[in-house]
């Protein structure tokens, strides 16, 4: 992943996300889909880890991947992981062990962005 003198912090929206991106700059996009069909995007890039939030500072959720498509597919980016946020059952008390982000980056499930 190349980086230039500007680099993204724990919060990105989607303007600072297009120049960024417009410098040369690359991420693996991350579907995380939580529970009830929403879904968030992180990006992983050579400084870390960014999550995509409104101009107000909060995570932007999505219903469905379609509207990930046609944010992120304008600004370049055409495919991403789509993974699933850890959760125990708390029902009958099972932990999960907690893995880390290449593991659950190589893990996902890749989806294209493209929309008709």
């Amino acid at each position: 992943m190349q980086t230039s003198s500007s680099t993204l912090g724990e919060a990105v929206d989607v303007e600072t996300l297009r120049r960024w991106l417009a410098e040369g700059n690359t991420l693996t996009v991350e579907v995380q889909t939580l529970d009830q069909g929403l879904h968030v995007v992180r990006l992983h890039h050579a400084a870390g880890i960014s999550r995509l939030v409104d101009d107000n500072g909060q995570s932007l959720s999505f219903t469905g991947t379609q509207w990930i498509s046609r944010l992120l597919l304008p600004l370049g980016l055409t495919h991403g992981v789509q993974t699933w946020a850890e959760v125990q059952d708390e029902m009958i008390g099972l932990p999960t062990t907690p893995i880390d982000n290449a593991s659950l980056l190589a893990h996902g499930t890749r989806v294209a962005f493209q929309t008709r």
